[in-house]
């Protein structure tokens, strides 16, 4: 059974070390061309993949230069987008009202013409036929 003293035998002491950037640039550009994986660095500098990662970010001018200019592109292809949807929605819109006021006038001019009313009325008196329903039907 292992005891205290055992344990702290068996532990490794905690060795700060420093890499330098150029190290750090060299293992960014082997991560980035493929040559080796996070995974791979890791183990063998026994250094965390937080450490890495790190590394990536700050030493990797490629991801930081695309992902800056994907996101620019994006807000400014998104507002092109919409502004062009925008306008086509105002052109229908137009085209719509140009087909109301034509088709009013139109009503108009056969409601002249004919003597007629064509338009229907909301809320007034109902329309008056001929009075008769088949209840009107006289009883002997």
């Amino acid at each position: 059974m292992a005891t205290r003293e055992n344990f702290h035998e068996n532990v490794k002491p905690m060795v700060l070390r420093k890499f330098s950037d150029d190290f750090k640039r060299d293992k960014v550009a082997e991560i980035q061309s493929g040559m080796t994986r996070i995974c791979e660095v890791c183990k063998e500098y026994d250094v965390s993949y937080t450490a890495v990662y790190k590394w990536i970010y700050k030493f990797s001018e490629m991801k930081k230069k695309t992902k800056m200019i994907v996101e620019q592109q994006s807000d400014t292809v998104k507002f092109l987008k919409l502004r062009q949807k925008v306008a086509e929605l105002e052109r229908t819109v137009g085209q719509k009202q140009i087909i109301i006021d034509f088709m009013e006038k139109m009503i108009e001019m056969a409601e002249e013409t004919y003597h007629v009313d064509i338009k229907k009325k909301f809320g007034g008196e109902p329309s008056s036929g001929s009075g008769k329903t088949g209840n009107d039907i006289p009883t002997r």
